[in-house]
């Protein structure tokens, strides 16, 4: 073989793992996802650009407070980011704005927006998340159209690598 035929065998090696390992990590492992709107403000800005950890769920249960990306219950086509408040046998309230699990107020040093609006009470079902917006003033959330089932979750979104000036690790 030619060391041009030779070169371009191994240049097409090079490509077709490349997409081959793309295609795995993305499918298995990690994948980005933009931020379209400001319900996440000001842990997500609009525009940002996240990574999320699309195994961990396997391996582990999703914890209130985590950051989670998931397909929209009333159109699977759509990815949405949200932060569990709920988790399965939990009772949630929400009194003038303020959430209450099983009967304790919830700790949300996150909520820069908050509102001041009643919800509940609601026993989350067994495989099921309540999922709210950090912006809760402008976030279409769990208090609008229901729980997340736990087949629609994608990921924990755990990193904004973009813009550059807002790298950074999400809590």
């Amino acid at each position: 073989m030619s060391d041009k035929k030779m070169s371009f065998m191994e240049l097409l090696q090079t490509i077709v793992i490349a997409f081959v390992l793309a295609f795995l990590i993305t499918t298995f492992v990690v994948q980005g996802f933009v931020i379209p709107t400001g319900s996440m403000e000001t842990t997500i800005m609009p525009g940002d650009r996240v990574f999320a950890n699309k195994f961990i769920y396997r391996f582990s249960e999703p914890e209130r407070g985590d950051v989670i990306v998931f397909k929209y219950p009333l159109d699977p086509s759509k990815n949405y980011v949200k932060r569990v408040i709920g988790l399965p046998g939990d009772k949630l309230e929400i009194k003038n704005g303020v959430v209450y699990i099983n009967d304790k107020v919830l700790s949300e040093p996150y909520v820069a927006y908050p509102s001041s609006d009643n919800f509940g009470p609601k026993v989350i079902g067994e495989d099921e998340l309540f999922a709210m917006g950090d912006n809760r003033i402008n976030s279409e959330d769990s208090r609008f159209w229901g729980t997340v089932p736990m087949e629609n979750l994608r990921g924990e979104a755990f990193l904004t690598f973009w813009p550059l000036n807002r790298i950074g690790l999400l809590h």
